[in-house]
């Protein structure tokens, strides 16, 4: 059942947010958002699923020139910098990062073009003083993501396009502050969750002309796929266990190959990556949450 229905036709100034397979609630209070830094009969048996809703690794892939990869995920906050310091010295610098079950996932390669990098692993989802320090020495939030307990890892970057940045963190998806800094000529760059709060951070010069929202109580592989035939590619992405959501955006300049490719693993897919990497498709972001409702 569907909450929100699609704009027809080229998008004006209201990007389009859609939601599928939402019930319909009635005399639901409204939860409070946080602040914003600049959620027996006779006849045949029907069968029922039963127990609860499955959440898996969401992995997204891009088409990109050979460059080098690596992965790392099971990682206990103790060895977080041991990775990232030998990543750094072999000349990789953090793309994505993920979270399972108190455990990191930390993507590292070639092709990020950063200039600087840092990152904070607090037990704040998300670290204010600390991301507000960086903003004023010229680093820029790149990829961040939270743990069920609250935790959070953030990496700020220099090197990146962007001129201003803003962020939220609040107990329901932030639609109509989206929908806000559309209009201010921001446009989402990155994402996170941490239980069923999530953090969304929006960006200005991000290089993007358009973008819209999938958010779905299971994976929105039909809105998707039709996102992606009108010329969107996915840009970010999170879950929680309740929902998913994919930032789509149609970039200003489209790269020569356009293939985008999505997986869904109940383990981190390891062996799956190696064989995306034989295609020339490299991880370009990575979530745990729900998946199926």
């Amino acid at each position: 059942m569907k909450l929100f229905e699609p704009l027809c036709g080229q998008a004006g100034p209201q990007r389009p947010i859609i939601t599928e397979g939402a019930p319909k609630q009635v005399g639901q209070k409204r939860q409070r958002e946080g602040d914003e830094t600049s959620l027996e009969d006779q006849g045949p048996k029907k069968k029922i699923r039963i127990g609860l809703p499955a959440t898996q690794w969401i992995t997204v892939y891009n088409s990109h020139r050979p460059m080098k990869q690596r992965y790392h995920y099971n990682v206990a906050n103790s060895r977080v910098e041991q990775h990232v310091e030998k990543g750094n010295d072999d000349g990789l610098a953090i793309s994505s990062v993920g979270c399972c079950q108190e455990l990191w996932a930390l993507i590292m390669d070639a092709g990020t073009g950063f200039t600087a990098q840092v990152y904070n692993l607090t037990t704040q989802f998300l670290p204010k003083e600390w991301i507000m320090e960086k903003w004023e020495e010229g680093f820029y939030i790149t990829t961040m993501a939270g743990s069920v307990s609250g935790s959070s890892l953030v990496v700020m970057a220099k090197g990146t396009p962007y001129t201003q940045q803003s962020y939220k963190v609040c107990e329901s998806f932030p639609f109509k502050w989206i929908n806000k800094k559309w209009k201010e000529g921001f446009y989402v760059t990155c994402m996170a969750t941490s239980h069923t709060r999530w953090a969304v951070v929006m960006s200005r010069n991000a290089g993007i002309v358009d973008q819209c929202v999938e958010l779905d109580f299971q994976y929105p592989s039909e809105g998707i796929h039709r996102r992606w035939d009108a010329g969107f590619r996915i840009t970010a992405c999170a879950a929680t266990p309740d929902q998913s959501a994919f930032l789509l955006s149609v970039p200003r300049r489209r790269p020569t190959d356009e293939t985008q490719e999505t997986l869904r693993t109940s383990a981190f897919p390891s062996s799956h990556v190696k064989e995306k990497w034989a295609k020339n498709l490299y991880i370009a972001g990575i979530a745990y949450g729900r998946t199926v409702s």
